[in-house]
């Protein structure tokens, strides 16, 4: 078991779970606080952790509490992340030692929920979808590049990142010539080509295909081996949910036009063009979302298991 830092509180039952060596799946605070509308915030996350417990593994909701750390929340925190009068703060991996010092209250993100689980000894996380590289930006609307953090943190971490392929409001072939660049594997399971999130696929080819845990498992254990960093594993989401590419592309322009009228930027950006989005599909987008992440969590908790029998948790 690895050793953990004392800045660092893990819940009693994953701290257990670590020590046994049994499986524990991270989970991001981020979707409850910043990623969908209330209710669904807080029925999603305890949906994920249903799915992971279904699979017989340990759920670990990673947030900042009261400038705590911490590693799987109760179900009063949870609650008070997902009222959106609490206007929590969204924490990067950049910004956790200010929260920490300020004794703030924020939901990780995947940048820094990779890093916290990683604190901890947990090797797999699940999540929707994973931050890239932003569209050709509009100079003119006062747009400049954005890259998220969780690509840095993909090549540093070593944890394996669950999700439904990349967020489909980014610029999907410069995220994988990125993470090309830094060394981070893009695995499909079960698929050839890369999920786009609301999409089944980008046309875009990954890294590597496996079609089973037991290969995946394979796959992580030599990746880690070798010391390599993060990993990402993406699986589409189920096809009744997926969009087709042209209605999401339609709604993601006009989305995309609101945000610059209303000069959206930074890590608001996100948050508003998916808010923006399932208006604009009538809900589509949301009832993908909630989809994508309960099927990305109990994959996770597959994978977790095959990890933990081999010794490798």
């Amino acid at each position: 078991m690895k050793i953990i830092p004392p800045w660092l509180e893990v819940h009693p039952e994953i701290m257990a779970a670590l020590r046994q060596g049994r499986p524990v799946v991270a989970l991001e605070s981020s979707l409850i606080a910043q990623g969908l509308p209330a209710p669904h915030n807080l029925n999603t996350a305890r949906m994920a952790e249903g799915a992971i417990r279904g699979q017989s593994a340990v759920p670990a909701t990673v947030a900042v509490w009261q400038g705590r750390p911490t590693i799987g929340l109760s179900e009063y925190v949870m609650r008070e992340l997902a009222k959106p009068e609490n206007r929590v703060a969204k924490l990067s991996r950049r910004d956790l030692a200010g929260a920490i010092t300020l004794r703030q209250t924020g939901a990780t993100t995947v940048a820094s929920t990779m890093f916290l689980a990683d604190c901890a000894g947990v090797r797999v996380f699940a999540t929707g979808g994973i931050g890239g590289v932003h569209r050709e930006p509009d100079p003119q609307a006062g747009q400049s590049w954005d890259i998220s953090a969780d690509l840095q943190e993909l090549a540093r971490t070593p944890v394996c990142v669950v999700c439904a392929g990349a967020k489909s409001i980014l610029d999907i072939p410069r995220t994988l010539e990125m993470l090309e660049t830094l060394g981070v594997p893009v695995i499909g399971f079960g698929a050839d080509e890369f999920p786009g999130f609301y999409l089944r696929s980008t046309g875009h080819p990954v890294s590597a295909r496996v079609d089973t845990i037991a290969q995946a498992a394979d796959l992580l254990m030599v990746h880690w081996h070798l010391g390599g960093g993060g990993v990402v594993l993406a699986q589409p989401l189920p096809p009744e949910v997926a969009l087709p590419p042209h209605e999401l592309h339609e709604a993601l322009e006009q989305a995309e036009k609101l945000a610059a009228e209303q000069g959206v930027r930074g890590n608001k950006v996100t948050p508003f063009l998916l808010g923006r989005l399932s208006e604009l599909t009538k809900g589509k987008t949301l009832r993908a979302n909630v989809s994508l992440v309960v099927n990305n969590a109990r994959l996770a908790a597959r994978l977790a298991t095959e990890l933990s029998m081999r010794g490798f948790a």
